[in-house]
């Protein structure tokens, strides 16, 4: 139960924290996506890598490990598809019409569909509800924040953000009821590590401002990375 709770609750605990405090220090923000993107980073190798390169069969053991970096490969071009659509709102960006009355439907198509996909391996691997739950809250207060700068109305904005937040446990829950996502639950999980990499890179990654170096951000990543060890 604990699966569906937490991934929910970071969707809520992101829109409170909006119309509560209402924060507007954009440097806090960026240092709270770095530690997430780190954290999803490392939890993505320390923990989701190992487990679907873990071979069986050592007869098979390098058309296994090429199969399943294909999937991975093509977890990473899904999510650059994905984000044509959401325009970078899963590592923190949302660039659209602030004026506009209307739920952004392609934009809640592609973050459906990237939370559904994350939710998969939340049933099997130690460590990435933990890494999931810290990753949505910053991408839940940057979806309010700009959804709050809309003519939206409240309900609309409560229902679409209701919806988001129970796409990542819709996602668990066929991973542990349906056999078909069972028996294909190695590559649906690879597909998912290559979106956790193309994503939390990103958010690492992405330039500067003036391409200056920051020590508080390093020291944020290296801390998220830590912790994300000794899970």
């Amino acid at each position: 139960m604990l699966n569906y709770i937490l991934s929910i609750a970071a969707v809520c605990i992101g829109f409170l924290i909006v119309y509560i405090f209402k924060p507007s220090d954009q440097k806090v923000l960026k240092l709270l996506l770095a530690f997430s993107g780190a954290f999803l980073l490392a939890i993505t190798i320390f923990n989701l890598l190992p487990e679907v390169f873990e071979v069986h069969d050592h007869d098979h053991e390098h058309g296994h490990t090429k199969h399943i970096g294909i999937w991975i490969m093509v977890g990473i071009l899904l999510q650059k598809v994905l984000e044509y659509f959401s325009k970078g709102a899963e590592h923190g960006h949302v660039h659209t019409n602030e004026q506009t009355t209307t739920i952004p439907k392609l934009l809640f198509i592609s973050l459906g569909i990237h939370a559904l996909l994350e939710g998969f391996p939340i049933h099997h691997t130690e460590g990435v509800l933990l890494g999931i739950f810290i990753h949505k809250i910053p991408i839940a207060i940057i979806l309010t924040t700009f959804l709050f700068n809309t003519k939206i109305k409240k309900p609309l904005i409560a229902l679409a953000l209701a919806g988001f937040a129970l796409m990542t446990p819709l996602g668990t829950f066929i991973a542990a009821n349906f056999n078909m996502a069972q028996e294909y639950y190695q590559e649906i999980s690879a597909l998912v590590i290559g979106i956790f990499l193309h994503v939390s890179t990103t958010i690492l990654f992405e330039s500067n401002e003036g391409h200056t170096f920051n020590v508080t951000k390093l020291l944020i990543i290296l801390m998220a990375t830590l912790i994300a060890y000794f899970i």
